[in-house]
């Protein structure tokens, strides 16, 4: 379909800030700096909580901040676990918080966002290790924060996305923390650039295929590296034993694709998984709230899966109980 009026008047006014430069001839601060400059100012949800954590990862303390929509709980609450997007390069907990803050509203989860190491400073499998590592360091303490960490789940936008389903197909592989569900939205599963959605949207809309390419240059070691599942989960020769995933695509993104292909396997192994297309929208339309109608419709659709995936679960503990 034709792109969304709302995304349309986006782009109009993302095209008055000079874009970041992938052709080379930038490095990653000033990349950074450029993406720093577009970010669109925004009135920030009230919670109930809102706190700054210093958590372990992979290689020391991280930054992280956790999200209540509720200051006292009758029950403590299941555990999101929110890696944000950015390329592995750009953005942090604080270019995402109005994001966490719309889940932890809209779910009635925890929300809890990490502040990972950054490429290319920190390349695979670092951002990689810090996620898995916050995420057991939340299972370890999660109760004296008030929270229900065996109740767990993972979720990312873009490459935060992408960090997510690496903490799922590690938590499999090493025997835990158990997860009930990962949420990959415009995720980049694939280091291929061959889809055709990379033909059709290499350089039409917000994210463009060479900026693709620069950013997995930055995060990847070697070409080596892309062929590793938890560097390219979409590489994962086997899916058994994964939580259910809730897999969210924009029409106007390269890496469509790759995340459909990636769903219809999810879907068709792992019941409860579930993969929604949004039409006429881009990469990265979940952060327009307020200005995309799509961005509060999809964030809604979320609420709604981590509630459903809250009430089973808790189904299931009654009936173990």
């Amino acid at each position: 379909m034709p792109l969304d009026a709302d995304a349309a008047a986006v782009l109009r006014a993302l095209a008055v800030v000079p874009a970041p430069a992938f052709d080379g001839s930038a490095d990653a601060a000033t990349i950074r700096a450029a993406s720093d400059a577009r970010r669109r100012p925004i009135e920030p949800t009230p919670l109930a909580r809102v706190e700054d954590l210093s958590i372990e990862g992979g290689d020391g303390p991280l930054r992280a901040r956790l999200y209540l929509s509720s200051a006292a709980p009758a029950v403590p609450p299941p555990v999101l676990m929110f890696f944000h997007g950015g390329g592995w390069v750009v953005c942090d907990i604080d270019s995402h918080d109005e994001i966490c803050r719309r889940l932890a509203r809209v779910s009635g989860w925890a929300v809890i966002s990490v502040d990972y190491r950054r490429a290319p400073e920190a390349k695979f499998p670092a951002p990689l290790d810090d996620c898995f590592a916050a995420t057991r360091w939340v299972t370890e303490n999660g109760q004296v924060l008030g929270l229900d960490a065996t109740r767990l789940a993972v979720a990312g936008d873009s490459s935060g996305g992408n960090l997510a389903a690496g903490v799922a197909l590690l938590s499999r592989d090493r025997g835990g923390p158990s997860l009930l569900h990962q949420l990959l939205i415009y995720a980049p599963l694939s280091h291929r650039f061959d889809t055709g959605s990379y033909a059709e949207h290499a350089e039409d809309c917000l994210l463009t295929a060479t900026a693709m390419r620069w950013y997995w240059r930055q995060y990847l070691r070697d070409a080596e590296d892309g062929e590793s599942p938890l560097a390219a989960p979409a590489r994962a020769e086997s899916l058994a034993g994964l939580p259910p995933a809730t897999i969210v695509t924009a029409e106007y993104d390269p890496l469509r694709d790759e995340g459909e292909a990636f769903g219809r396997r999810m879907t068709e192994q792992i019941a409860g998984s579930i993969v929604r297309r949004y039409d006429g929208v881009m990469h990265g339309f979940l952060g327009m709230s307020g200005a995309v109608a799509k961005s509060d419709q999809c964030m809604a659709f979320l609420g709604a899966r981590l509630q459903e995936v809250e009430r089973v679960s808790r189904v299931r503990m009654e009936g173990v109980a």
